[in-house]
């Protein structure tokens, strides 16, 4: 994956929407991602909805069950410390899905790097239905590339993965903002669509223009469930992680891949054999079908452009654990 120089030049003078939590200049902004047909125009921004908080999630037992039988008034949304008014309450399976698929295409996946596009084409054959779900494909290396925009043909989707080859560094963080604020965000109104992301890598990063808060703040800001698959199979003692087989050392990239999954309500797995790998996205894929959503109106309502802590409960409950974003980002006004 690698670029003429006058592309290159292009993408390093492409700019990125401002993020809040970095100060003018301290940071250079993200390049705005190669695509087939062409780059978004300089009027595209980064817009989200003012008035009300979107929010996706899933509900288990203590044994890793979904349970996809609750009603809103099983539920309460707390931001600021005070219950919100729920004005729309769903459950998922009927709407359409928008799935960006993140493949870490650099030198350090190597070893497992076509069993786990053979995993990912399967997962996509599953789960899209045509007519309705779209899935879109990105590879990084030292750049983050748009192999497959949106599209509900899974033939040509898994003739896009198996197009992939490793080799280079790893801009995971590029990658992350592009596909959020360049397309998954972009569909309105966002509570219409369910966005997932899954990554496939090992979580490190060397080659990004932005950090990891930067690229989270874009996922977020995009209503984005984030997955990731390591590719890791070792790593410091200091964490373990419990899988299918057995106990998983965490590299500091599964540290990044679980912190960013965390907080958008996702899940990060360790397979420790390659044939995990398709559990793995089999296990993606029955969450994807178990989803809740709940729309509300913050109360009070504020446009001040910062982070908003929220909590989704189950009152109705107390042996039930909800997984779901940890908060939103406030538009400015």
């Amino acid at each position: 994956m690698r670029f003429n120089p006058s592309r290159r030049a292009f993408l390093a003078a492409a700019g990125a929407l401002a993020v809040g939590r970095v100060a003018a200049g301290q940071e250079p902004q993200p390049p705005q991602a190669a695509q087939a047909a062409q780059a978004p125009g300089d009027e595209q921004t980064f817009r989200q909805e003012v008035t009300r908080v979107n929010v996706l999630f899933t509900v288990s037992d203590k044994k890793g069950r979904f349970v996809t039988n609750l009603a809103m008034e099983d539920f309460d949304v707390i931001e600021g410390k005070k219950k919100q008014k729920i004005l729309e309450f769903a459950t998922e399976s009927d709407l359409p899905l928008r799935i960006a698929i993140l493949v870490d295409t650099s030198n350090s996946i190597r070893a497992r790097f076509r069993f786990e596009l053979e995993a990912a084409r399967s997962f996509l054959e599953g789960v899209i239905r045509k007519g309705r779900d779209k899935a879109l494909v990105y590879g990084f290396d030292t750049e983050a590339l748009l192999i497959q925009d949106f599209t509900d043909d899974t033939e040509l989707l898994a003739t896009r993965l198996r197009d992939l080859r490793p080799g280079g560094g790893t801009a995971m963080y590029d990658a992350l903002i592009a596909a959020s604020r360049d397309k998954l965000g972009i569909e309105r109104p966002l509570h219409k669509f369910r966005r997932a992301m899954i990554i496939i890598g090992d979580g490190d990063d060397n080659a990004s223009h932005s950090t990891r808060d930067q690229a989270l703040e874009y996922v977020q800001k995009a209503d984005v469930v984030a997955y990731a698959i390591s590719t890791n199979n070792s790593g410091s003692m200091h964490d373990q992680e419990v899988g299918m087989g057995g106990v998983h050392a965490l590299s500091d990239g599964d540290k990044v891949l679980k912190y960013l999954t965390h907080e958008t309500g996702g899940m990060t797995y360790f397979p420790f054999r390659a044939q995990e790998l398709e559990q793995d996205f089999e296990n993606i894929a029955n969450e994807l079908r178990s989803q809740y959503s709940i729309l509300y109106r913050p109360d009070p309502l504020k446009t001040d452009g910062l982070y908003h802590p929220i909590d989704v409960r189950v009152h109705t409950r107390s042996d039930l654990i909800v997984r779901a974003r940890h908060g939103y980002y406030a538009p400015k006004s």
